[in-house]
């Protein structure tokens, strides 16, 4: 107003913003009033990672919670006791088989891997047996497989070995199935097949691991002596990724439909991270209870083995809890595709049965 009046009283001109009291072009940065400060380019990014952060947060929290709902759903812990009570019923028998296998294979191997391995065997075998029975019933037995004799009891241990192994590879594969929702699909002699089929694609595996893991980078390094640094720093990191590739195959394999081989990889990942991390753990829990008078007396070595394969069947089952969950969340088109033929098949029986009942005359009528 003050300034309309003095435009009025000068002759001046007046605008209706002048009049209003909108500052005009010639007023100062004070009569304004404070600016509303812009966003740099450091606040939107720190505001972007904030944002993506807090969504990763949220998927990791989803399949968290949908793996252990599903790992509790599936009876995972009791499955994988299962799973190891066989692994251990197929353990002496497969091992009398491998030992007899490499005796044949010795001009493969070497000698001084073969006597290494029994080395080690016998060794083991004092652990769980007493020392008259190793002395009398163990190392004989070991020596004449070895020199390849008896092909009589190589051949019944690999029969009970197949039996019992592939046994315990059924619960694997049985539970995978169950676990993406796919239960039915394969039948139960496809699946036994499978099962049978993957547990000699392992004792291949074990055939050519064993004596790596038994006589170490040291064979490596005396077949290819002039490597000799970089076998050192690529040994363990190979065993690695070899394990993650067996685990991927066996959950690959075990999905009644085909999938995807890097949407195994995750769940071969995390069992292996939870079999290195539950050994270390089993390895100090057992120094600790079973070192000197054990309540277990005898049957300590055996407990302790049988623990061991009950933590690698956990991990197993659980890295498969794991990637059902990223495919119930991420589905592929023939994972979807084949529960939504399940479900219909599984909503469709109790219609028939529905509309037989009603059709059917009822007795005692007339």
């Amino acid at each position: 107003m003050f300034r309309a009046r003095n435009a009025l009283r000068w002759g001046g001109v007046t605008t209706v913003s002048d009049a209003e009291g909108v500052p005009s072009a010639g007023d100062s940065d004070s009569e304004r009033g404070p600016r509303a400060p812009r966003p740099n380019l450091r606040g939107r990014l720190s505001a972007r990672t904030r944002s993506a952060a807090r969504t990763a947060g949220r998927f990791c929290w989803m399949l968290v919670k949908g793996t252990a709902v599903g790992a509790f759903r599936y009876r995972v812990t009791g499955l994988a006791a299962e799973a190891a009570f066989f692994a251990l019923l197929s353990l002496p028998p497969l091992v009398i088989g491998l030992i007899g296998t490499m005796g044949h294979l010795r001009g493969l191997f070497g000698a001084g891997t073969v006597a290494e391995i029994r080395s080690w065997v016998i060794e083991q075998a004092r652990t769980v047996l007493t020392g008259p029975a190793v002395d009398t019933v163990v190392v004989p037995l070991i020596d004449d497989v070895i020199r390849g004799g008896s092909p009589d009891i190589v051949s019944v241990s690999f029969l009970i070995s197949l039996w019992a192994g592939s046994r315990a590879t059924n619960v694997y594969v049985d539970t995978i199935t169950i676990s993406y929702g796919l239960s039915g699909v394969r039948g139960v002699i496809r699946t036994r097949t499978r099962a049978f089929v993957l547990y000699l694609i392992g004792l291949l595996v074990m055939l050519i691991v064993i004596p790596m893991l038994v006589a170490g980078p040291a064979l490596v390094r005396q077949a290819l002596p002039e490597s000799a640094p970089a076998v050192e720093l690529l040994y363990w990191p190979v065993v690695v990724i070899l394990s993650i590739l067996f685990l991927a195959l066996l959950y690959h394999m075990s999905v009644p439909v085909r999938t995807s081989w890097w949407r195994e990889v995750p769940g071969a990942v995390l069992a292996l991270l939870i079999w290195i991390l539950g050994s270390a753990g089993l390895r100090l829990y057992l120094a600790g209870s079973l070192s000197g008078v054990s309540v277990y007396g005898s049957l300590a070595a055996a407990i302790a083995v049988l623990a061991w394969l009950y933590v690698a069947a956990l991990a197993v089952l659980i890295g498969a809890a794991l990637n059902a969950e990223i495919d119930r969340l991420w589905p592929s088109g023939d994972t979807a595709r084949a529960r939504a033929v399940r479900e219909a098949q599984a909503t469709q029986v109790p219609r028939d049965q529905g509309t037989t009942g009603k059709n059917k005359p009822e007795s005692g009528s007339e």
